[in-house]
Parts: structure tokens; C-alpha cells; sequence
């Protein structure tokens, strides 16, 4: 059993080293995608702070489909290019929106999600899912949540695929 102590008050580039170096440890050797992305959105729910949903949407037959997740019932199929999740499959870009209801398109699974964060997830050179991390809170992802999280999903995006 992996021990993980992770301090959710350190500063962000500190926070975001432990997420990283722990979320590697956790898929280590692990060769089942679904097992690894249970994993990883556990970790992510259980250390980030003010998060309400954290999950991921896998690719398949060219949609996003919901994956292992912490929170609240989700949507279960999201179109490529809808919502915040299907623009970041879309654009290969992750997306960081402060206030979800102003982002046009913006699909509500949970009316208690105010901001958003996803990242895709590329492996082999195509997207083969996103992160969802959604918060209650306006305008609550940083940049410097998106960049820990950019690096954390390329650091084990071989794990996921």
C-alpha cells in the first residue's frame, strides 16, 4: 500500500511537485488505463482543495464518454466540441474557465458548478480523454492549477492510454 501525504497549504509549485511525484507512484507498473484514471481522480478529489467533481471522460467511437470519477452523477456522453470537456477534446487545449455559466455551449451536469478546469489527456499523439475538475467556486482554478496539471497529466499520460 502506497503511503501518500500530500500538504494542500504548501506553495503551488511545491503542491503540484508532491500531486506529480505521488500520482506516478500510484500508476507505476499499472497497465489497466481504467484502474489508473480511478486512481488519479481519487488522488486529485481527496488533496485539491474546493473541488466538487474530479474526473476524467475517456474517447471513444469519437465522443467523450464519462470515466472514473469523484463527486456527483455525471453527464455519461459529452459531443467532441460541446461544453468545456468536448472544446479541450477539440482544441487539444485545456480550459480554464472562472465562471462556467458565461462559457457559451456550457453543458450542466452539476447547477452547483461555477468554474472549471480540464486538461486534455495525449497519448501517442492523439487525445485519449480529458481531466474535468469542477468547483463550486467562482473563479477558483489559477494558473498555476492549470500548469500543475498540465504537467501532472504528461507526466503519467502513458499509464492512461
Amino acid at each position: 500500500m502506497l503511503e501518500i501525504a500530500i500538504n494542500s497549504d504548501q506553495p503551488a509549485d511545491e503542491f503540484y511537485a508532491d500531486l506529480i511525484s505521488s500520482a506516478s507512484a500510484l500508476v507505476d507498473g499499472e497497465v489497466d488505463a481504467i484502474a489508473n484514471m480511478a486512481n488519479i481522480a481519487a488522488l486529485i478529489w481527496q488533496y485539491v482543495p474546493g473541488l466538487n467533481w474530479a474526473g476524467f471522460y475517456r474517447v471513444v467511437d469519437g465522443e467523450l464518454v464519462l470515466g472514473p470519477f469523484q463527486g456527483k452523477t455525471a453527464c455519461i456522453r459529452i459531443a467532441i466540441g460541446a461544453g468545456v470537456c468536448g472544446t479541450a477534446a477539440a482544441t487539444g487545449e485545456a480550459q480554464r474557465v472562472a465562471d462556467v455559466h458565461a462559457f457559451p455551449g456550457h453543458i450542466a451536469c452539476d447547477a452547483d458548478s461555477r468554474s472549471e478546469l480540464v486538461i486534455p489527456v495525449v497519448h501517442e499523439g492523439r487525445i485519449i480523454a480529458v481531466l474535468d475538475l469542477d468547483s463550486p467556486l467562482p473563479d477558483h482554478f489559477r494558473p498555476e492549477d492549470e500548469t500543475g496539471m498540465v504537467r501532472l497529466i504528461n507526466a503519467i499520460a502513458r499509464n492512461l492510454g
